[in-house]
């Protein structure tokens, strides 16, 4: 519990500057690296799909109450929903949770599209260049692209998940470049926790605010 207090304290500071790292090179086997360049190559849908009525109404609901607590970041509601619907989708296509992706922009970039860290880290999601080299098309000026640099981070993020068996923790040191270090995995854990919607915040009145203008 302590943890989440402190972090929660710490993210009121991030108005003034994102908390981005430093993703570190580790050498991938051919297998890894093509499975990653296939992911980060595949087109995207222009639309998310959903199976049946109640899925889309869920997601309008989602799209609506987050677009809401968004407007801070990003006045602009075309700019905002754009932003909120690469997220859904590259997030869900990942198998991440679109809260946990929202945190962590929060917390690399402040939601700043063409944020540059001290180490060279790039966009939202704060990619290291070394990235589009790796697994990209070697087009390091992409990365402040909003569907390339989510997609990236996405990515990224999934292919830490699965070195760390599901150890989200750890997966965000590693994302970070800190792997071991509890700051920035609280964090992004503490901001996950305040864009979580509960039933309240998925109120009706907030979809028709949201996706009516």
């Amino acid at each position: 519990m302590a943890w989440r207090i402190i972090g929660v304290a710490l993210l009121c500071l991030l108005p003034l500057s994102g908390q981005a790292g430093n993703q570190q090179y580790e050498p991938l086997s051919a297998s890894v690296r093509g499975a990653l360049s296939a992911a980060v190559a595949e087109a995207p849908q222009l639309r998310v799909q959903h199976k049946d009525y109640p899925e889309r109404l869920a997601y309008l609901s989602w799209l609506g109450s987050m677009s809401d607590r968004l407007q801070r970041n990003k006045p602009d509601f075309g700019a905002r929903r754009n932003f909120l619907e690469i997220v859904y989708y590259e997030a869900k296509r990942a198998g991440l949770e679109p809260e946990l992706v929202i945190g962590l922009i929060q917390v690399e970039s402040n939601f700043r599209q063409h944020a540059v860290s001290s180490a060279g880290a790039r966009g939202y999601t704060q990619v290291m260049p070394f990235w589009a080299k790796l697994i990209g098309d070697g087009e390091v000026r992409k990365l402040f692209d909003t569907r390339v640099n989510i997609r990236f981070g996405c990515v990224i993020l999934r292919h830490y998940l699965d070195i760390e068996q599901g150890n989200l923790y750890r997966a965000l040191g590693r994302y970070n470049g800190s792997l071991g270090k509890p700051d920035y995995p609280n964090l992004v854990l503490g901001a996950w926790k305040r864009w979580q919607l509960t039933p309240e915040t998925l109120a009706a009145p907030s979809v028709t605010s949201s996706l009516s203008r």
